[in-house]
């Protein structure tokens, strides 16, 4: 889980440390992301923007855009965590703070759709398999933490992996959606959300059907000492 960084707004970018100028500089980033790419051009254009030296912007992202796009979803997360407890989102219903957290990280996202974008793309190479999936493993958490869940068995595992999936098909759908205040994509969410409802109340039942089963253990007893 991400842990967000307390930065006195009246400390200038020059006396911050890095981690403080990390979000600074993903923020700066953002709009010249659609333009420049997560690269070293909309890095230095970023510093600029809030006057660090191009020299030490790079030693906030030695990994490159890789580290770059994982600054820029920690922050995601960070952010819509914030939201999602301004709105109180844990007094709903279970499906509906789901499907509330998913709202507002494309929300949140809309303005740089082009940014996320390019950074699924970059995302997508063989190299960055096992960052893109800890960082979806990352947000997924995030959305249930913020939904108030406390899991610590297999069910910690299998919510995440559920809403993982969940998450990472909607915003696939979302990239190409064109449609006003992307209703399909809403609806979308929807069906999908609907869908592992269905799965989750298919478990419950599995799992109380077999709970009212005699174990195996005993049957065998039973066998072997049949006047029990």
């Amino acid at each position: 889980m991400t842990t967000a960084i307390a930065t006195p707004a009246s400390l200038h970018p020059l006396d911050m440390t890095l981690d403080e100028l990390r979000p600074l500089l993903v923020d700066a980033m953002l709009p010249h992301v659609a333009f420049d790419g997560w690269s070293a051009t909309a890095l230095a254009a970023a510093a600029a923007d809030i006057g660090v030296p191009a020299d030490r912007a790079r030693l906030v992202f030695p990994g490159g855009d890789a580290e770059m796009i994982a600054a820029y979803i920690e922050k995601a997360d960070r952010d819509m965590t914030a939201e999602l407890d301004r709105r109180g989102v844990r007094a709903m219903k279970i499906r509906e703070r789901i499907a509330t957290a998913i709202r507002v990280r494309l929300a949140q996202a809309e303005p740089h759709k082009e940014a996320v974008r390019r950074a699924l793309a970059i995302l997508a190479k063989p190299q960055n398999a096992a960052m893109s999936a800890r960082t979806l493993w990352s947000t997924a958490d995030a959305m249930w933490r913020a939904a108030g869940d406390t899991a610590t068995d297999i069910n910690h595992y299998t919510k995440r992996m559920s809403l993982g999936g969940v998450y990472g098909a909607t915003l696939l759908y979302w990239l190409q959606d064109g449609s006003a205040g992307a209703a399909d994509t809403l609806a979308f969410l929807d069906r999908r959300i609907d869908n592992v409802m269905q799965i989750e109340k298919a478990k419950v039942r599995v799992r109380e059907s077999l709970r009212d089963r005699p174990r195996l253990s005993r049957l065998l007893g039973r066998l072997r000492y049949p006047g029990q």
